[in-house]
């Protein structure tokens, strides 16, 4: 068995999370840092050309290739769920969208008791991090290791549909990230140049040259052990090879919403009954684990159009894709360099919500699911998401293997309110497709189809066109409570030198895309850490 020795931190997972905390805490020069990346490292070619996603989701060499269990809400169907197994992890493969959610959510999250996690606590940390391309004020940063720039493309579909959401009372914006998010706009990225600029880049590089710093990839961990609240010793492959590592200091889960409750279960930790089920010894219980699964399920209503340019015209001529490619190799511009989502909204289905309650990402295409062909046919996509779903899902390990999917069973539209939301989001769909501004396109609904009116009817409809937008988090929920799974400092309840820093952590899913409020709880997690570090030193 290699020996991979001992260490003062153990990050497990080298996803968003694990490459911030690998940075920041091996800026200490007198502490040993390791991180662990099952996945091997970020030099697949479509992970940095922006449309390669399109050839990362589904895909072994990046992908875990995850399926849920088959979903009530969703009329039985299971859905490809996609997270990154890659250096930089869903950042790698995810539609580089850079947006911190509402001030809202996290004055909700202090709310709870979580002192230190309201709006005012995290901005500093969302702009510590931030490179932004043109704003550095209150809000926004420059000179962070996240670079944030505007998107290289528009499109004239789009820019008609700002203008039917202003029609129907839905305002312009130029910032998604003050803490208000209400409006339209075209979504800022993750990108530099045209190239995806994802956690490995801005994160990992940095530091690649640290002498205390260990990257390994290729490392599936099977097991950590642990003895009177303190983990001890890791169990992994490394290539296939047996090995084992020593922990010093603090165990760090940073495998994400699926990978670090699967671990802590395999581990033995968690719910005695379901890990007896799994043929898993249950040496610790802690019923929580797994739990509270919660995520934004997108409806992805598609409408036919006519009379202006869309990436399914485009692509379907060999002239059209060697155009767009001429574009890309040039100027890194056109299509190749597009995020999934180009146009962002986000807009209230009832004028009784506080803020914002959904949010669109509108595309000039359309698809049946991701990683199949386009349409045959010109047509646009005003995909639409609840912000703040109230239906909650869990994940739980099956076998003591863990090379064995969890059960992941997400429980979409269990909640009666998140069916009324889903119902009122695509009549909203609807009244803005029909706004003076698209006529000229003649827009002609192809899904879900214009049958389906009634409230049972769009309640079905949104089962048959729902899907992850791939926001999975609050599976090792951080709260005050005898329940949750970590407390304020992100710490293994119960246990003296485990974390928990990741999306796992959230309380209540953030009222939009989750990857830079990752990039934020490991910023704030780091500091945590080493302060804690410092007064156990004196």
């Amino acid at each position: 068995m290699r020996d991979l020795g001992a260490w003062d931190y153990v990050i497990v997972g080298a996803g968003t999370a694990g490459c911030v905390l690998a940075n920041r805490l091996s800026e200490d020069p007198d502490v040993k840092v390791l991180l662990l990346e099952a996945g091997k490292k970020d030099n697949y070619i479509w992970i940095h050309i922006p449309v390669g996603y399109l050839y990362c989701i589904g895909n072994p060499r990046v992908d875990w290739g995850f399926t849920t269990a088959s979903d009530p809400g969703l009329n039985g169907r299971s859905l490809l769920y996609p997270r990154g197994k890659v250096l930089g992890g869903c950042s790698s493969i995810n539609g580089m969208i850079y947006m911190r959610g509402q001030a809202w959510d996290y004055d909700q999250w202090r709310q709870l008791g979580l002192t230190g996690w309201g709006w005012d606590d995290v901005l500093p940390y969302f702009r510590k991090s931030e490179d932004h391309y043109a704003w550095d004020n209150d809000l926004h940063g420059q000179g962070g290791n996240l670079r944030v720039e505007e998107q290289r493309m528009t499109w004239e579909l789009l820019d008609a549909f700002r203008d039917a959401c202003e029609q129907n009372g839905i305002p312009k914006t130029t910032d998604f990230n003050g803490g208000d998010n209400l409006g339209s706009a075209y979504f800022q990225v993750n990108q530099k140049s045209g190239l995806r600029w994802n956690g490995a880049k801005a994160f990992l590089r940095p530091a690649a040259n640290r002498p205390n710093l260990n990257v390994v990839t290729e490392a599936h961990v099977s097991r950590f052990s642990f003895e009177n609240g303190r983990a001890t010793d890791l169990d992994l492959t490394v290539a296939g090879e047996a090995a084992k590592i020593t922990v010093n200091g603090e165990l760090i889960l940073s495998a994400g919403a699926i990978g670090s409750p699967q671990l802590l279960e395999l581990s033995g930790i968690g719910n005695p009954e379901v890990l007896k089920k799994s043929g898993v010894e249950a040496k610790h219980e802690f019923m929580s684990i797994g739990e509270n699964l919660q995520d934004h399920l997108q409806l992805r209503p598609v409408f036919k159009v006519r009379n202006a340019p869309t990436l399914n015209d485009m692509a379907s001529t060999w002239f059209g894709k060697a155009k767009i490619g001429l574009d890309y190799l040039l100027r890194r511009s056109g299509p190749m360099a597009m995020a999934p989502s180009q146009l962002g909204v986000f807009a209230k289905t009832d004028p009784s919500f506080e803020t914002a309650n959904v949010e669109y990402h509108v595309q000039p295409l359309s698809l049946p699911k991701f990683g199949e062909p386009l349409h045959p046919f010109s047509a646009m996509t005003a995909s639409v998401c609840n912000l703040r779903p109230e239906s909650r899902g869990h994940v739980h390990i099956t076998s003591p293997d863990r090379s064995a999917q969890p059960e992941i069973l997400p429980n979409y539209l269990s909640a009666e309110a998140d069916k009324r939301v889903a119902a009122d989001a695509i009549r909203l769909t609807r009244r803005i497709m029909a706004a003076p501004a698209m006529q000229p396109y003649e827009p002609e609904e192809f899904l879900p189809g214009p049958d389906y009116t009634s409230e049972e009817d769009l309640v079905k409809a949104a089962g048959n066109i729902g899907t992850t937008i791939f926001h999975p988090v609050s599976t090792c929920r951080m709260g005050v409570d005898e329940k949750s799974v970590v407390d304020g400092r992100l710490k293994l309840r119960g246990f003296d030198n485990i974390r928990v820093v990741d999306a796992s952590v959230m309380p209540n899913i953030t009222s939009g895309n989750t990857n830079a409020p990752t990039v934020m709880i490991a910023e704030k997690g780091s500091d945590m850490i080493r302060e804690d570090r410092r007064q156990l030193a004196h």
